[in-house]
């Protein structure tokens, strides 16, 4: 998620627990984990990976190593040459950014997690200072040409040409594209946020009935306890991902009817058999419903060649065609942005 290593961060910095911010500053060549991906790394923790191995290893190594000294920098770097130093077949060059994380940082972070949860986008910037010029963090809007086209190609800059004469990182940071409707607390929709409560995405949960509902979810989940679900239809966001997956198909088939009033949704699956779809499709003719407007709905829901009707199987199988669904449509953002602004990233 957007601000899982924020959180993170705020809950030590919350508790006075030191800790270590480890970016992924830049990748050339091979390497396990794209530019932008962080840990934290405390004494005697870490959370979140930079792709594992003896990378992770090393850098942990060296943030706790820089956590018990003293009067040490709080921003630096280290290239990490994957073949060379730290015997992985990836074979690239990988540069991390370490940023130990104090109190002051408190302000910095509050705001870029606030701006995420309104879904604005920022950029951060860190400057690793000099003799003169004190190490920073600050945040900005983001320009056109740093701001990404989807979060699979943010971009990232270790400038040592920077005016101020040091080296400066920057970073958009991004709200998580993927919006997510589940309608439907039973047992295949419990299983599914289950796994979405993990993934780079926002969960609206919907269902009447309120005793269904765990007494905790993950961070990106919101729970909608309503009888009332047109609502939630209606006050969603263009582009969002809806799964109608209730305990009732006359329910199901309303909120297909509901979902199909709008023109702007990235993906309507309905849970059931190819039996059940049939039914539905002549429910809708009878009702005259266009075929090109119910043809938009996905049923039987999930990636192909997944098969078994537990739960959970098909939890893995949904959230898994949720997320090709979301590559395949970052990549055509890709593919139809301005050449001046591709170029940028």
């Amino acid at each position: 998620m957007a601000t899982a290593w924020i959180d993170q961060a705020l809950w030590c910095i919350e508790r006075q627990q030191p800790v270590v911010l480890i970016s992924v500053a830049s990748v050339r060549g091979s390497a396990p984990r794209e530019a932008g991906a962080k840990m934290l790394v405390s004494a005697q923790h870490q959370w979140l990976t930079i792709g594992g191995g003896q990378l992770e290893w090393q850098a942990t190594r060296v943030a706790r190593e820089h956590l018990a000294k003293a009067e040490v920098a709080d921003r630096w770097v280290r290239d990490m040459p994957l073949a060379a130093s730290l015997g992985q077949c990836c074979g690239g060059l990988v540069t991390l950014l370490f940023e130990r994380l104090r109190e002051s940082d408190r302000v910095w972070l509050q705001e870029a997690q606030a701006r995420l949860r309104r879904q604005e986008p920022l950029e951060r910037e860190v400057g690793l200072g000099r003799a003169q010029l004190p190490a920073w963090v600050s945040l900005h809007e983001p320009t056109a040409a740093s701001h990404p086209i989807n979060r699979f190609q943010a971009s990232r800059l270790l400038d040592p040409t920077d005016p101020r004469g040091c080296p400066v990182f920057t970073e958009p940071l991004v709200p998580d594209a993927l919006n997510v409707v589940v309608f439907g607390a039973g047992h295949v929709g419990k299983a599914l946020v289950s796994i979405l409560g993990t993934l780079p995405c926002r969960v609206t949960w919907v269902d009447a009935r309120e005793d269904l509902f765990p007494d905790t979810v993950a961070a990106n989940v919101t729970i909608e306890a309503t009888d009332t679900p047109e609502a939630v239809i209606d006050e969603a966001p263009a582009g969002s991902y809806y799964l109608v997956m209730t305990h009732d198909h006359a329910l199901d088939q309303h909120l297909c009817e509901q979902l199909m009033k709008r023109d702007d949704c990235a993906y309507v699956g309905l849970i059931g058999s190819a039996t059940k779809w049939h039914k539905f499709r002549q429910r809708f003719d009878a009702r005259g419903i266009a075929p090109e407007r119910y043809a938009r709905i996905t049923c039987p829901i999930g990636e192909p060649g997944i098969e078994g009707k537990q739960p959970a199987v098909i939890a893995v199988s949904v959230a898994a065609q949720l997320m090709r669904l979301r590559t395949q449509l970052a990549r055509r953002e890709a593919l139809s942005a301005p050449a001046d602004v591709a170029l940028a990233h």
